[in-house]
């Protein structure tokens, strides 16, 4: 009997798999527990549609990501922390602080966790942070840390 797993079992494959499995263990096991459905021609279209729709769906953010990584490249970020006299600074920018910045001054909402920094901004001055949008693309941009008095 052919069925198509709607969820990973262990020992007969993963989600979205058409497999072969015995009269026994598909009727009495995996269709009760709607673990399978049995593989008809209209199971196969479906799956198919939806195999395609998320692949438009992925190729679409993809262009996305692809049009913002242009947009913000070579532009500056520009973010006040308070500091003492000397450019140091009192802690450090987190990444939280650059994607609020982000958000302000570009209109790019981006998590905070796509932020990576190279080494922790802990003076004023220049440097640069890799702003990642989409697996693959990602923009290396110029944070400017100035010192405010209080």
């Amino acid at each position: 009997m052919k069925v198509l797993l709607l969820q990973d079992v262990r020992g007969t494959g993963k989600k979205d798999d058409i497999v072969e499995v015995s009269e026994g263990y598909g009727r009495n096991f995996l269709l009760p527990r709607k673990l399978a459905r049995e593989a008809t021609a209209e199971t196969l279209n479906s799956v198919q549609h939806a195999k395609e729709a998320q692949a438009h769906r992925e190729e679409v953010k993809r262009r996305e990501a692809e049009v913002m990584s242009r947009e913000l490249k070579g532009k500056v970020i520009q973010i006040q922390a308070r500091g003492g006299e000397n450019g140091k600074l009192y802690g450090s920018v987190t990444g939280d602080m650059i994607a609020e910045a982000l958000k302000q001054q570009h209109g790019i909402d981006v998590d905070k966790r796509k932020i990576e920094q190279e080494e922790p901004i802990r003076t004023a001055g220049q440097s640069f942070v890799n702003v990642k949008l989409y697996s693959g693309i990602s923009v290396r941009m110029l944070v400017n840390t100035t010192v405010s008095g209080k």
